[in-house]
């Protein structure tokens, strides 16, 4: 009663889960985004396409059985996409069955033009998704018109996506074939499926920014998440030898050979830049 009364609840959803409480969506979102609208030149390459992995599960269960309305973050997701269309890029919208790509609405930058432009000029693709499966029997040997797979954050990006054997398959598809992996925040869960199948690791050694399992700690106390974390990703990263560059969730990012993450909802803008210009240099 005191945490509702001072905005520290978690709401309640129609269907059970809860979303983050007033205090919460004050203090971790904003109604506009950083988003720098740059002119960059334009690639004019073949390599033109990238795939977007996104999840299409809402609900994640915390170790106390509550569970936390979720999805992919839309300005981890859309900041990122503005930057690389802006660099001349084009995406391919896939969630792992073809079930539509869930977004953390409550966290939509709703005074944001830029982000609600992208956002309405993909939403048919949200909406009606390529399968993965589709993606790998009728794209991977088309790797040449390719540049990159991306995975957006929010924690839905740790449902599903981590355990799917054909984001595995497009990940070692893209590490084969020279292309860009772009991932931030929760996304890096899609990393640990190139260890399916009893697989090594394929990022062992590699550098990357990852949301803080500290911060995911902490957050509960203000209504954040109902409940404590399933599983720690950053630690699960570690022990598989990644070497996290980070321990805030600010807007750190990195770029470590054909790896390009970054920490946080605050790192997007970052990301994004460092995406469009890292792709249009090796690219063109």
């Amino acid at each position: 009663m005191l945490k509702r009364l001072l905005g520290l609840a978690p709401k309640l959803e129609a269907d059970g889960s809860y979303s983050p409480s007033k205090v919460a969506l004050k203090l971790a979102t904003s109604a506009k985004t950083d988003f720098e609208n740059i002119s960059y030149q334009k690639y004019q390459g073949k390599k033109s396409k990238i795939l977007a992995i996104f999840t299409e599960q809402k609900n994640m269960t915390m170790q106390n059985g509550k569970m936390f309305s979720t999805g992919n973050h839309p300005v981890e997701a859309l900041l990122p996409m503005l930057h690389l269309k802006n660099a001349g890029f084009d995406f391919e919208i896939a969630t792992p069955t073809g079930k539509p790509v869930i977004f953390e609405m409550w966290a939509f930058p709703s005074k944001d033009e830029h982000v609600k432009a992208i956002y309405n000029e993909y939403k048919k693709d949200f909406e009606r998704p390529k399968k993965l499966k589709t993606f790998i029997d009728t794209s991977l040997a088309n790797s040449e018109s390719y540049a990159a797979v991306f995975v957006p954050g929010g924690h839905g990006a740790m449902l599903g996506i981590p355990e799917d054997q054909n984001v595995g398959k497009i990940l070692n598809w893209a590490h084969e074939n020279n292309l860009f992996t772009i991932t931030l925040c929760h996304g890096p869960g899609s990393l640990l499926t190139t260890t399916l199948n009893g697989q090594k690791f394929l990022y062992e050694g590699y550098e990357m920014a990852v949301f803080p399992d500290s911060v995911d700690k902490q957050t509960p106390m203000i209504g954040y998440l109902p409940g404590h974390m399933p599983w720690a990703l950053s630690e699960k990263l570690k022990q598989l030898g990644a070497k996290v560059v980070n321990t805030k969730s600010d807007d750190t990012v990195c770029l470590d050979r054909k790896l390009i993450t970054g920490a946080s909802p605050l790192a997007s803008n970052e990301l994004g830049k460092l995406a469009a210009k890292t792709l249009l240099k090796e690219l063109q």
